[in-house]
């Protein structure tokens, strides 16, 4: 059972719109990888990416029966967003914001945060991964 999950997701696109794809890894309670997704997206923008990466990381968690999950994005316009601190103007994000508010009312308990690059490399790589074609 994997009931608490920590993910950390990606979306990248060459171009703005461009190329774009996701990167997630999902770890369980000890640490360990219970499931990563490396997807090409077709052409959308880098914030759009942003969002389908964390759809399909939290379609996973709610599929692996997580209750409370721990989200880590190095995109800091879409967490201020899910977080409440930034409205969301661009009205291609809205629908995919209003997912997020969907799979995210699955869970007994949900948390974003934000991180740098740096601390995203794993879930950065799958996206660059994707859009290398390997």
């Amino acid at each position: 059972m994997n009931d608490k999950l920590t993910i950390f997701t990606d979306g990248a696109a060459r171009g703005n719109p461009g190329p774009a794809a996701i990167g997630v890894v999902i770890k369980d309670e000890k640490g360990n990888n219970v499931a990563a997704i490396s997807r090409c997206l077709g052409a959308t923008t880098n914030n759009q990416a942003e969002y389908r990466g964390i759809i399909a990381a939290l379609e996973k968690a709610v599929s692996l029966g997580a209750r409370q999950v721990a989200v880590y994005s190095d995109s800091e316009l879409m967490v201020k967003q899910i977080n409440g601190q930034y409205r969301i103007k661009n009205a291609a994000l809205q629908p995919l914001y209003a997912e997020v508010v969907k799979l995210t009312g699955r869970l007994d308990s949900f948390k974003i945060s934000h991180i740098c690059r740096e601390q995203n490399s794993e879930a950065d790589a799958l996206a660059n991964k994707a859009l290398d074609g390997k």
